[in-house]
């Protein structure tokens, strides 16, 4: 027995794939509950089945759309998925703005699909700090796929390529030019880009952009080309290429090694983060907050540099 409850039968639950255990022990995991690192350590090696597939891109590109038209084809070809869904932050009570019910309620009643909905919690790459975490859970429970849909947030959207094996950036003709694009990073995570809502005017312009852009890039660094396809998820156009290029993408890479690489990688940031957010944890303490807030009022008039501010508090940590 841990925390009041059978831990053993919770983790039965998981492996067997029982949706009531699968979101007690993601909760568990999200919160950081004092059993979260039983139930990681004891599914981890039940993990790296699931295929990881990240739906990335500016706000109001239609991703959540485009997520709901990808989970009604991989439910066809008969594959179970997880989805983590990551959204704002409220401001008032700290959690995801959007709910798993809101976005997807035609999924509900599939035992086969499985939505999460996390708050972002301020973390900037636009994953949640426990959303591998909770992917690990998932892939555990045996999901073929786990999808990730980001917040969209810009330039700080960058994370989703660390964390997936094939990374979907989703844009729009309001998206902007190709330059702010390029600006934004998204060149070099894309996997795969989509021009969503091909229907409307601009579409085949941005497509063609991309497509000059890409080429370019080709040939002054050769790499894999990057298809550039056109959808319209409300209408289901373009949704079967879209999966044939993520299939491809995906032998392509397991093929080839990079799949290996790219999961070591992923387990080696991992790790980085997970110490980093301890060190970050032990660091503050009331004391520290307190006389941060005391000594503000001497950056503000320049009489103490914020750097040696930092250094003050740095030494207060070291002196424990």
């Amino acid at each position: 027995m841990a925390g009041g409850f059978d831990l053993q039968a919770l983790l039965n639950g998981v492996l067997a794939n029982d949706q009531r255990a699968l979101g007690r022990a993601i909760t568990l995991v999200e919160n950081d509950a004092p059993v979260a690192a039983d139930i990681l350590d004891a599914l981890y090696p039940h993990t790296g089945k699931a295929r990881r597939i990240g739906i990335t891109g500016p706000p109001g590109a239609g991703k959540s759309t485009l997520t709901a038209a990808l989970i009604r084809k991989f439910r066809e070809a008969h594959l179970s998925l997880g989805i983590v869904a990551v959204d704002p932050t409220s401001p008032f009570s700290g959690g995801a703005v959007l709910g798993d019910r809101v976005r997807m309620t035609e999924f509900s009643l599939d035992r086969q699909v499985f939505v999460r909905s996390m708050a972002s919690r301020g973390h900037l790459g636009g994953l949640s700090a426990r959303a591998q975490e909770v992917a690990d859970v998932l892939d555990a429970a045996g999901r073929d796929i786990v999808l990730f849909e980001t917040v969209g947030v810009g330039q700080t959207e960058l994370d989703i390529a660390g964390a997936v094996d094939t990374t979907v950036v989703v844009l729009v003709p309001e998206s902007g030019d190709i330059i702010q694009t390029m600006k934004a990073g998204l060149m070099e995570i894309a996997d795969i880009f989509v021009v969503n809502k091909a229907d409307r005017d601009g579409a085949d312009k941005l497509a063609r952009e991309l497509s000059m852009a890409l080429h370019l890039r080709i040939k002054e660094a050769p790499s894999r080309e990057i298809p550039v396809l056109k959808t319209s998820a409300e209408s289901g156009e373009g949704i079967e290429a879209l999966l044939t290029e993520i299939d491809s993408h995906f032998n392509d890479v397991d093929g080839s090694g990079q799949l290996l690489q790219k999961r070591l990688d992923r387990i080696e940031k991992r790790i980085i983060s997970d110490i980093e957010l301890r060190l970050k944890g032990r660091f503050w303490n009331d004391e520290k907050r307190k006389a941060l807030a005391e000594r503000l009022p001497a950056v503000t008039r320049k009489e103490l540099s914020p750097r040696a501010l930092a250094d003050f508090l740095w030494e207060m940590g070291n002196d424990k």
